[in-house]
């Protein structure tokens, strides 16, 4: 039978997945760190440049959630 998996091909599934579920471990990591030291501020001036009215804004002082939420209930009425 062409389709028997032997003990051998079954331990190489195995070690296969535990590589990369060790290394799915570590790019969350690496991807974490990276965002952690993400800087905001620059990316903002190299996606919309110098002179982006976002830069004249103050900061907000709340995520804006709230603000969405009372959105989606008047689109629901």
């Amino acid at each position: 039978m062409a389709n028997q998996t032997t003990n051998e091909d079954r331990d190489r599934m195995n070690q296969w997945v535990e590589t990369w579920r060790r290394a799915g471990l570590e790019m969350d990591l690496i991807r974490r760190r990276e965002i952690e030291a993400a800087d905001t501020q620059k990316a903002i001036r190299q996606l919309f440049g110098d002179s982006s009215l976002v830069q004249t804004l103050p900061p907000r002082t709340s995520s804006g959630l709230v603000e969405q939420q009372a959105w989606f209930a008047k689109l629901r009425r």
